[in-house]
C-alpha cells in the first residue's frame, strides 16, 4: 500500500514587495511555505521507489533531495507550480530511519525522514492456499523479485489448466506503481477443463524454472451456491433516455416492428465467464444479442445484471414472440415473450380541392397529435382563408 506524507517548511521572505491591487504569482502551497510531498515514505524495501513532490519553492535554480537511502543527490523537474521526481532507494540500504533533505538554489527549504524495512526473497503467487477455481474463471498471478542480484525482463507460466502460456510483464501504471520489479498477468481457465489439481509453473530467462503453485480447479456441483445461482429474467426496457433497467418487465412490453428493445438478465452468482458468452435469442431479433454486464455506478447494490438492445426483424407480423436466455452451461434456460406490433405509423398527406378549383386548402396530419403540430395547422388554415376573401372566394355560397 503507497503512503504519503506532507511535510510543511517556513520559507525565508524574498524581500519581494507586493502592491495592492497586484496580481500575486500563483503558488501551489501557502505563501511563505514549502510543501514537501512524500508518496511511500514507510516501509520500503531496498529498490522500491519514493515520489517525491515539492511545492511552493521561489528560489532559483535547481531544486534537488538528498538522502543517505539514494546514491547520489536527485535533481527534481519542474512541472506545474511544483517539482517532481521518483528515485529509487538503494538497494544496498540497510534497514533504518533515514533523513531526507530539500535543497533549493542550494539552501534547505525543506526536511523530512523514510524508513526502510529488510529485502525479502522473490515470491510468485497464483491461487491462494485452499483457493478453488471454477472452470471459465480468471486466475491472476504475479511475480515480486525485487531483491539483490535479480536483473530478468522475461517470464512466462505454464499449466495443463490453461489453453496457452501466459506472460508476465510489468506494468508501471498498477497500484504497485513503486515496485520496478514487480511482473503480473492473467489467464482464464476454459470452460471445458476438468476438476483436478494442477501445476501451475513459472519460468524465467532461459527457459530455467523458477517456482510452481498447486491450482485446483473445480466444476460448481448440485447443491454449491452458485451452482445456478438466482436468475430473473429475461425482461425487457425501452431505449429512450428515461426509460432504464429499473423499468424492466417480464411480460406486457410492447415493441414495433423495426423497433429496439433492451434485454435485462438478472443472477445472483453468475458463472465465471457469463460476461463472454451470455446470449439471448429469439425469432423476433435479427441477430442473436450478447448481454453486457452492468459496471456502472447505476447497478451498486443490485444483483449482478446483465443486458444489450436487440433490433426487431423489420416487416414482423404482430404478435407474441419468446425469448430465450441461457446461462451456468446450459443448467439454467428461462423464456419470456415480447409483443411485436406493427411498424410505427408514418406521417401522411391529404389534400381537397375548394370551390371552383382556383384555391388550394392543405389539410395537414400531425404525428402525434402535438398542441404544438395542431396549432401550426390552425394557423395555416387561417391564413389561406384570408388570402381567398382577399380574392373574392371567402364567403360561403349564397343559398
Amino acid at each position: 500500500m503507497n503512503r504519503t506524507r506532507t511535510a510543511v517548511a517556513a520559507v525565508l521572505a524574498t524581500g519581494t514587495l507586493w502592491f495592492a491591487g497586484g496580481a500575486a504569482p500563483a503558488f501551489a502551497g501557502d505563501a511563505g511555505q514549502v510543501h514537501l510531498l512524500l508518496n511511500s515514505a514507510f516501509d520500503n524495501r531496498p529498490g522500491e521507489l519514493v515520489d517525491i513532490e515539492v511545492q511552493g519553492v521561489r528560489e532559483r535554480g535547481d531544486v534537488t533531495v538528498s538522502s543517505p537511502v539514494f546514491p547520489h543527490a536527485v535533481r527534481l523537474a519542474q512541472r506545474a507550480h511544483a517539482h517532481h521526481a521518483r528515485p529509487a532507494i538503494a538497494m544496498t540500504t540497510g534497514p533504518g530511519t533515514y533523513p531526507l533533505t530539500v535543497r533549493a538554489g542550494g539552501r534547505v527549504v525543506a526536511k523530512d525522514r523514510v524508513e526502510v524495512k529488510p529485502s525479502r526473497r522473490p515470491s510468485f503467487t497464483a491461487a491462494s492456499p485452499g483457493e478453488v477455481l471454477r472452470p471459465g474463471e480468471r486466475l491472476w498471478m504475479a511475480y515480486d523479485d525485487l531483491y539483490p542480484g535479480e536483473s530478468g525482463q522475461s517470464f512466462t507460466v505454464r499449466s495443463p489448466a490453461f489453453r496457452k502460456e501466459v506472460r508476465l510483464a510489468h506494468d508501471p501504471k498498477s497500484t504497485d506503481w513503486n515496485n520496478p520489479r514487480l511482473f503480473s498477468g492473467a489467464a482464464e481457465l476454459p470452460q471445458g477443463v476438468r476438476d483436478g489439481t494442477y501445476k501451475v509453473t513459472l519460468y524465467g530467462p532461459g527457459g530455467r524454472v523458477v517456482d510452481e503453485k498447486p491450482l485446483t480447479v473445480r466444476a460448481a456441483r448440485s447443491g454449491d451456491r452458485d451452482y445456478v445461482g438466482r436468475v430473473r429474467g429475461p425482461a425487457f426496457f425501452g431505449t429512450s433516455a428515461s426509460s432504464g433497467p429499473e423499468d424492466a418487465r417480464a411480460r406486457g412490453h410492447r415493441v414495433p416492428a423495426g423497433g429496439t428493445v433492451n434485454v435485462l438478465w438478472r443472477d445472483r452468482a453468475p458463472d465465471p465467464g457469463e460476461e463472454e458468452r451470455l446470449t439471448a435469442t429469439s425469432p423476433a431479433f435479427e441477430r442473436p444479442v450478447r448481454l453486457r454486464r452492468d459496471d456502472s455506478k447505476a447497478g451498486d447494490g443490485d444483483d449482478p445484471r446483465y443486458f444489450a438492445p436487440a433490433r426487431i426483424r423489420q416487416g414482423l407480423a404482430p404478435g407474441t414472440y419468446a425469448v430465450t436466455v441461457a446461462s451456468h452451461h446450459g443448467r439454467v434456460t428461462k423464456v419470456a415473450h415480447l409483443e411485436v406490433t406493427a411498424a410505427a405509423a408514418t406521417t401522411k398527406d391529404s389534400g381537397t380541392s375548394g370551390a371552383g378549383g382556383s384555391s388550394g386548402v392543405t389539410v395537414a396530419y400531425v404525428a402525434g397529435g402535438t398542441t404544438g403540430g395542431v396549432l401550426a395547422a390552425a394557423g395555416l388554415g387561417a391564413l389561406l382563408k384570408r388570402r381567398a376573401v382577399r380574392r373574392g372566394h371567402g364567403g360561403p355560397p349564397s343559398p
